[in-house]
């Protein structure tokens, strides 16, 4: 479970990034809100997994209510899902 996690938080990251950088410029830059509308529904769709795994993983990983708050935090900050990667992820069980 813990690999579908890290794969699930590593897209919902790449499509936070690709909507706050790529498809926002193109909704407002360019007149073109087609990615967002796309765009924001898949990262809608990771975002959920990614609290649901979460949420399962929370007493298999031992993460405290803290960590957990930090970890679903870091999904809301560009950039945030590659830190919890390399913070909480990697390390062993």
């Amino acid at each position: 479970m813990l690999n579908w996690f890290k794969k699930i938080a590593l897209l919902e990251g790449i499509s936070y990034l690709f909507l706050w950088f790529i498809a926002m410029p193109f909704k407002y830059f360019a007149e073109y809100p087609i990615l967002v509308s796309y765009t924001g529904m898949i990262h809608g769709i990771l975002t959920i997994f990614y609290v649901i795994f979460l949420i399962l993983l929370k007493d298999e990983r031992k993460w405290t209510i803290k960590e957990c708050f930090i970890i679903l935090f870091a999904s809301f900050i560009p950039f945030g899902t590659f830190w919890v990667d390399k913070k909480y992820l990697n390390q062993s069980a």
